[in-house]
């Protein structure tokens, strides 16, 4: 009797056993004790289960939920999706949603050549910068001298600001420098933006000059005299128009940029003038470092 059991188990496990990837599951038995989540944990693979969610209201029979497989029709992967044969040597892997990507994508390594020009226009801005800054590009001139009080200390002749070019090159202090730089960046460039392709140069009416004020005769000397202004006429743009203080100040397509610009300026100079000002500066802005108990006199 013993061995006709024996026999009888055996060949009620066959189907079962025959499958090589999927474990036999036992089958419910009233008389046994609902398994534990440790039970499930040393039964199934963790990837195969998931939990079922609590009845809304209804206490749970246990302190941890019960875990079911999850129904899976198709396991898509990168080159398409599992015939119905290829899925069964997988039952029991849960479902990939069709909206997952089955590879990380991983970013191209740079081509050399662009790596050493771009590192072949870092050592040219290095070597141009002036005023310890690689956006203001220039060369040193040091002591410049001129006559009676005028001359600079430390002066630079600076060809660009921010990636704009000063037409032509203008004569400055390094504070002088920095200064227009900021008023570039902060009050030129978002000002402007792309239109027309964006800034391309200043247009440079005056820079350092041993004269007096407004060259009125006998007055005294200019902050010119000392390299701590820059006189700037005109705005050009990558399509070769250009924004003018003289003809476009109180037009309606490019006043409202130039009263933004020069409204911009007061803070990173001392003194701001415009057309506004007086006659003397109805063609151009005029910008200096000069400093002035009150702050900065924008007029």
């Amino acid at each position: 009797m013993r061995w006709a059991a024996m026999l009888a188990a055996c060949w009620l496990a066959a189907p079962l056993m025959a499958q090589d990837d999927v474990r036999p599951i036992a089958r419910p038995n009233p008389t046994v004790a609902t398994p534990t989540q440790t039970d499930l944990a040393e039964t199934q693979p963790l990837w195969a289960v998931r939990p079922l969610a609590r009845e809304t209201g209804v206490a749970p029979a246990e302190p941890s939920l019960r875990p079911v497989m999850r129904p899976v029709e198709s396991l898509a992967l990168s080159n398409g999706t599992m015939t119905r044969p290829q899925f069964q040597a997988g039952r029991g892997l849960a479902a990939f949603s069709s909206y997952a990507v089955p590879r990380s994508l991983r970013p191209s390594v740079r081509p050399a050549s662009i790596e050493a020009a771009a590192a072949t226009r870092r050592a040219e801005q290095l070597r141009g910068q002036v005023c310890s800054d690689p956006a203001i590009q220039g060369e040193v001139l040091g002591l410049v001298q001129g006559a009676g009080a005028c001359g600079i200390d430390e002066g630079v002749r600076v060809k660009s600001v921010a990636g704009v070019t000063l037409s032509p090159r203008a004569t400055m202090d390094c504070r002088t420098a920095s200064a227009l730089k900021s008023w570039v960046e902060r009050g030129v460039l978002p000002t402007v933006g792309t239109e027309g392709g964006g800034v391309s140069s200043l247009r440079v009416v005056s820079h350092y000059a041993c004269r007096t004020r407004n060259n009125q005769p006998g007055g005294r000397l200019s902050e010119h005299a000392f390299g701590r202004a820059v006189d700037i006429a005109g705005i050009r743009l990558r399509d070769g128009t250009e924004m003018t203080v003289l003809t476009d100040w109180n037009s309606p397509e490019d006043g409202a940029q130039l009263r933004q610009m020069w409204r911009a300026a007061c803070g990173p100079f001392g003194t701001v003038l415009g057309p506004e000002a007086n006659r003397f500066h109805r063609d151009h802005f005029h910008f200096d470092t000069a400093r002035h108990r009150s702050g900065t006199f924008c007029r």
